[in-house]
């Protein structure tokens, strides 16, 4: 027998080689070759292909390490740079399989995905894919699990799945698209401004994909709920603890699919992650909108998020209208308007700059000096165990400072109260036809929040105030070329939920309405309590009534005001995580946002804490005990430990915000990827 023969106690061969064992995924057979542990993975790979004699494109295969979740794709290392021994198994396997992805709009899309990208390289290639530009606000979801619920079916859960043949299909040299994440201003418009139909030859964006057999804007239109069984099958979160929970399933942007076990043909969902929009623009991101009021849609009907039953009305006769509009052929809709196409683009601006949190420079002239607001405003300090009501002074309000008086005629002397309202929380509490118009301030003080809510007597004050207190908010005054618009979005978004009930107007009530479509099962239930028998009616009278505040508008404007009204509602924007802080003595609730942190009462919602992202010098990780510790310019440092949520995802969510905080419109180049790892991954 030769020396080379024989086998030693530890695997390996006398003369220094051992077997590798592997499994070819595609033919579903195991391979075993001699090598020594100074052959190099491209070697490694070509041996193995050499032996299998099967004629194939193998290009896309790659190797995995299934016991160390690795991918080996670094070919010039060796097995021994790797650690791989006699005792591993490797897999030999494409690196782009199919995914089953969940849009915005609920509908399920095949996609082939590189397993072997990090996450927030692979959701890229999936949104140039898709036609949606700024892929950084997006991110991978897992599914979340409803506790009440027996797991059902495979049956049940299969969709109807439009198989998509990308990321591997990249738009043309001479196409008009531009890449998700560029920001050129000299873009070509591909979509309609004023109904989101396509102005260009399908295969500019869509290549040879199926997407260019028929109506290539498939992901721009809105298809109405067909059925309120929808509804009542999908997940409802029930508190505030169910909604963090959901948060739990977000991937690791860092990290392939492969290693966080995500396997072929599993169903994720795709998602708004980060709710900081930037240049939302109609006519080049007609999928990106209506994906996005798609996912604010869904969210107020499963009530991911709270309104007010006038604000649900409102939503209900948006999305009326918009049904209506994307049904109708385009030569109808597009008459809808009798506007011109450059009044939309100059309405709809003004609703870009809202959606980003922008600035105009054209519309407002440079402001000298800082406008002030005086009126009589009607305040009130809830405390336990009181019976007092609102108190009326007379208030200013100077810089990002409300100052109390007792009357007019004793403004010029001392404040009987101030209030610094930078780093405050603004809260909403309006109810039209109770002519309610109230502002909910927590201020923050040493030992946590003050509560001080004002009342406005009409809307258009409410409009100024409610303007002003959230600029101060973020530290700007109301000469910042911002105001006068929130100042009139407020306006809008009120004059949006009014019920002017004129039978001359109003359409008569027909079949095709489907109010049980158009709002949340607990406002259901409220109108069948209140009026049993009658509910699809009278449910169908409210939301005509106020569709007559937005029968003029256009498909796409009508989305943007869904959106710009979503943004509006004292919840948006915020995620949630269970968490325990550093000398708290049980769990509470963190919500991160675009620009700060809230610690909540888990029970409540009520914010304890807050602190602005604007006022942060560093947050950092401790892996072992798994605490973020976050550290501040003026105030003591904050540590919390996440609950049943790994803490990358909370120290994701942060790093994700400031990145996203960078970009601007003069930039005339690709993402930074490398930036985003390094403010997010906590390793690289």
């Amino acid at each position: 027998m030769a020396l080379d023969g024989i086998r030693m106690p530890d695997g390996c061969y006398a003369d220094g080689t051992w077997e590798l064992k592997m499994h070819v995924t595609d033919l579903h057979r195991d391979v075993s070759l001699r090598v020594t542990g100074e052959i190099h993975i491209g070697g490694v790979m070509l041996k193995l292909v050499e032996k299998l004699d099967v004629k194939k494109d193998w290009s896309d295969h790659a190797l995995w390490w299934e016991k160390k979740k690795t991918w080996l794709l670094k070919t010039h290392w060796t097995l021994d740079k790797y650690g791989i021994q006699a005792d591993a198994r490797l897999l030999f396997t494409p690196q782009h399989k199919l995914l089953r992805l969940q849009l915005p709009n609920m509908k399920h899309m095949k996609v082939k995905v590189n397993f072997s990208d990090r996450v927030f390289k692979a959701v890229s290639d999936i949104c140039k894919t898709f036609n949606i530009r700024h892929p950084e606000e997006l991110s991978l979801l897992r599914k979340p699990r409803d506790p009440k619920k027996k797991k059902k079916k495979l049956e049940e859960a299969e969709e109807d799945d439009l198989e998509l043949e990308g990321p591997l299909l990249t738009p043309g040299s001479g196409s008009i698209y531009s890449s998700p994440g560029l920001y050129s201003k000299t873009m070509t418009p591909t979509y309609d401004s004023r109904d989101g139909s396509p102005l260009s030859p399908t295969t500019a964006w869509f290549g040879d994909s199926p997407l260019s057999e028929g109506n290539p804007s498939i992901l721009a239109v809105s298809q109405p709920i067909s059925s309120p069984d929808i509804l009542v099958k999908l997940y409802k979160p029930q508190s505030l603890l169910d909604k963090a929970k959901i948060n739990q399933g977000w991937l690791d942007s860092s990290r392939s699919l492969m290693e966080q076990d995500v396997k072929e043909n599993e169903v994720l969902l795709l998602r708004f992650k980060y709710h900081s929009f930037f240049d939302l623009n109609p006519k080049y991101d007609a999928i990106r909108v209506n994906q996005l009021y798609e996912q604010s849609k869904w969210a107020i009907l499963v009530e991911e998020i709270e309104c007010t039953e006038e604000e649900m009305m409102m939503f209900a006769a948006l999305q009326y209208h918009i049904n209506k509009l994307s049904i109708m052929s385009s030569d109808n809709h597009m008459n809808n308007s009798e506007k011109e196409v450059d009044e939309v683009d100059a309405a709809l601006s003004d609703l870009e700059i809202t959606l980003e949190g922008g600035k105009t420079s054209n519309t407002l002239g440079d402001i000298t000096s800082i406008p002030e607001l005086a009126d009589y405003v009607k305040v009130f300090k809830p405390k336990k165990l009181t019976l007092k009501g609102y108190k009326q002074y007379w208030c200013t309000f100077k810089d990002i400072t409300i100052s109390c008086y007792k009357s007019k005629e004793e403004a010029h002397g001392t404040p009987a109260h101030q209030m610094n309202l930078r780093g405050c929380e603004v809260t909403p509490d309006v109810n039209i036809s109770g002519q309610k118009f109230n502002i909910k301030l927590l201020i923050p003080v040493a030992d946590g929040m003050n509560e001080i809510w004002l009342r406005c007597d009409m809307e258009k004050q409410y409009a100024h105030w409610m303007a002003a207190c959230r600029l101060a908010s973020k530290g700007k005054t109301m000469a910042d070329s911002s105001y006068n618009l929130e100042v009139q979005n407020i306006l809008s978004f009120l004059k949006m939920q009014h019920m002017n009930p004129d039978p001359q107007f109003i359409e008569p009530i027909t079949t095709d309405i489907n109010p049980e479509c158009l709002v949340s099962p607990r406002y259901l239930k409220k109108y069948k309590n209140k009026q049993p028998g009658s509910i699809r009616d009278l449910i169908s009278t409210r939301i005509l009534e106020a569709h007559q505040n937005v029968a003029q508008m256009s498909l796409i404007e009508a989305k943007m005001r869904f959106i710009q009204a979503w943004q509006s509602l004292p919840e948006f924007g915020m995620t949630h995580f269970l968490a325990k802080f550093q000398g708290g003595k049980r769990e509470e609730l963190i919500g991160i946002t675009y620009n700060r942190m809230i610690r909540m009462d888990a029970s409540t919602g009520d914010a304890i804490k807050t602190w602005r992202f604007s006022n942060m010098k560093q947050w950092n990780v401790n892996w072992e005990i798994k605490m973020v510790t976050v550290e501040f310019a003026d105030e003591p440092s904050l540590s919390f430990i996440c609950a049943e949520v790994d803490c990358k995802v909370v120290h994701e969510f942060i790093g994700g915000y400031i990145f996203l905080s960078t970009r601007a419109k003069d930039q005339n180049e690709s993402l930074d990827e490398e930036m985003f790892y390094k403010l997010t991954s906590g390793w690289v």
